[in-house]
């Protein structure tokens, strides 16, 4: 991957007007307040440097899933009023997906769009790595206009993330899980040519346990999946499956422990009417002991539905060895970023990512949209954009 232009390729900016792509698009309670704002302040770096520059800073988000206009539902306002208290001065634009042009299909809207968010800015920063995986105007649109950068947060997952296809820590294990093989068939076919083994808990592994020829009861299972499964298993990268399973019983409800159903420790055979719903403390052990032999680890995805308490065992285990191997480790965002946090251990690791489906299509592609947007743009930039460019300096 070739380098992204950085904060400082961006030359002197004092008084200069710099837009920012973040990603805030931060948890919230049902009232609309923020539950989490992990995501502001892991861009304040970026945002402190540039206004230690003298730039006046602009950010601007998307939060939540608003239908291309406003709706008070999805105002940033709560973001605005934390962001105003963690780096004052900073503005913040309404959401971003308020405008149709920030995900239509129609250039000609994308371009009015792109037009009107660059208007009265002389720099733009994307430090928006969760939202970089997808090619919407404001991470694609604003690097073909303004000199651009890749902020602090983006470039730091960029290093880290990129840096896994090179990893030079020995042994380098993937621990995997989730509900779905067939979300992450794309990042286990890349891992499997990166890494010297595969770890896999959480609902996906009833696929590959009845690929082994193991009986998975009322588990999830994809049985579309099972032949690729069988091939996984067959080839020369070791994949470590749980051998011992927590199952709930027939009347169970998951997250509601007062509806019935008895919790039972089974084998890896789950019996008929019983459901899968975490690995067991046997397979939890052998996972961990995995972590801590190896040089480098990636996790991404809980091993079980560890929300509800009965079931939180297994990816408690194994957050709790990547807190205490010497092994570098990653959380690859998502699920097993906020497990982490649930189990205390997330300042215990290396790198924590910010972006669940950004991190895992850098793994499996090399490159996003964004970065991709980010290149092009400091290339044109280097001869269209000179003028510019000395301008800002």
């Amino acid at each position: 991957m070739h380098q992204l232009p950085s904060l400082e390729d961006l030359g002197p900016l004092q008084d200069r007007s710099v837009l920012v792509r973040v990603d805030f698009n931060v948890p919230r309670t049902a009232d609309g307040l923020i539950a989490d704002d992990l995501r502001i302040r892991a861009a304040l770096p970026t945002l402190r440097w540039l206004q230690r520059k003298g730039a006046a800073v602009t950010a601007c988000t998307h939060l939540g899933r608003p239908q291309s206009r406003p709706d008070p539902r999805h105002s940033v306002d709560p973001v605005r009023q934390r962001l105003a208290e963690l780096a004052p001065g900073v503005e913040l634009l309404e959401n971003l997906r308020f405008d149709p042009g920030e995900t239509a299909d129609d250039p000609a809207l994308v371009e009015r769009f792109v037009e009107r968010l660059v208007a009265g800015h002389d720099a733009y920063v994307n430090d928006a790595f969760g939202a970089s995986h997808r090619a919407h105007a404001s991470i694609v649109g604003p690097p073909q206009r303004l000199p651009s950068a890749a902020g602090r947060l983006l470039a730091r997952e960029v290093e880290v993330l990129g840096g896994l296809r090179d990893s030079s820590r020995r042994p380098f294990v993937a621990v995997l899980g989730g509900a779905k093989v067939s979300d992450k068939l794309g990042v286990i076919d890349a891992l499997i040519q990166m890494v010297d083994s595969l770890v896999i808990g959480g609902a996906m592994c009833f696929t590959f346990l009845k690929a082994r020829g193991n009986r998975v009861g009322a588990s999830l299972c994809e049985d579309s999946m099972v032949e690729r499964c069988r091939q996984l298993l067959d080839g020369s990268t070791p994949i470590h499956l749980p051998y011992d399973l927590t199952a709930l019983g027939p009347g169970g409800v998951l997250g509601d422990p007062n509806a019935g159903g008895d919790v039972r420790q089974v084998g890896a055979d789950v019996p008929d009417g019983w459901m899968g719903t975490d690995i067991g403390p046997g397979s939890a052990a052998e996972f961990g002991d995995v972590i801590y032999e190896a040089g480098t680890v990636l996790w991404n995805g809980p091993m079980g539905v560890f929300e509800d308490p009965r079931f939180g065992g297994g990816t408690g285990a194994v957050a709790a060895a990547m807190a205490e191997t010497r092994a570098f480790t990653v959380v690859g965002g998502g699920d097993s970023a906020a497990a982490a946090r649930h189990f205390g251990v997330d300042r215990e690791m290396d790198h924590v990512s910010t972006g669940g489906g950004a991190s895992l299509e850098l793994i499996e592609k090399g490159d996003l949209p964004g970065l991709a947007a980010l290149r092009r743009g400091n290339a044109t930039g280097d001869e269209g954009d000179k003028e510019g460019r000395a301008d800002a300096t």
